[in-house]
């Protein structure tokens, strides 16, 4: 098995890069082999140029996006290790995914940009097993007090993969990481993202549809969802 995991920190000596290693040691020692994609080190640029644009519009991949497709194509697993930034993901991480997951390669409306607007969307991408892993430095209950978690879900999950076909998706928060008297949960963070990895390393992991869970979680909630939403 092959996972690319991407990976958006200025340094591999801190404490996100941390918790990388730890989620591939399980995937390492059961033999599967990894690209890390190291968003800093291969000093990827995230801004939606010009040429983005026009390819938006139907024109040519701009240079290097194509390499990128190539090395998520080769994966049969996602990966993206983050740490939280304003309750997302780093502009970077969130600039490769705006250039990378192209119309006509990541999704498509109708028979292609014509039908932009007119016909619905289809998700092109194969619904391959994929993991977030976000590294917060604020407290659990923080993030449910003011629904920061299922916000981040809502955009990521949902909003970005499930709505490019990747339906088997799930995120995971490692929180109050910051500071030397968090030293034992930052441990337990690592602990846990050797779990992680043990259970993405599993040859037939449970399938999640992110859409549908999150359709149902807001259903459960006593939110109005049309009955034609699936």
């Amino acid at each position: 098995m092959h996972i690319l995991t991407v990976f958006s920190h200025p340094f591999r000596n801190r404490y996100p890069a941390a918790v990388m290693d730890s989620f591939h040691g399980p995937l390492e020692q059961a033999g599967h082999t990894i690209d890390v994609l190291d968003l800093h080190r291969e000093r990827f640029d995230p801004r939606f140029t010009a040429e983005d644009h026009d390819h938006f519009w139907g024109g040519p991949v701009p240079p290097g996006i194509e390499e990128m497709h190539r090395r998520v194509e080769q994966a049969d697993r996602l990966a993206f290790v983050f740490p939280v930034y304003w309750w997302s993901m780093p502009a970077l991480m969130k600039g490769w995914i705006e250039r990378v997951f192209t119309t006509g390669w990541a999704y498509q409306y109708g028979t292609g940009v014509k039908d932009r607007g007119r016909a619905a969307v289809d998700g092109l991408l194969p619904p391959i097993p994929t993991v977030l892993i976000g590294i917060g430095g604020s407290k659990e209950h923080t993030y449910e007090k003011y629904g920061y978690d299922e916000a981040m879900r809502t955009q990521l999950d949902v909003g970005i993969f499930a709505y490019c076909g990747i339906d088997d998706v799930e995120s995971h928060l490692i929180y109050d990481v910051e500071g030397d008297h968090n030293s034992a949960t930052r441990e337990a963070g690592l602990e846990r993202a050797r779990t992680i990895g043990q259970s993405f390393a599993a040859p037939d992991p449970t399938v999640r549809h992110a859409k549908a869970e999150h359709l149902e979680r807001r259903r459960a909630h006593g939110d109005q969802i049309p009955k034609n939403v699936a």
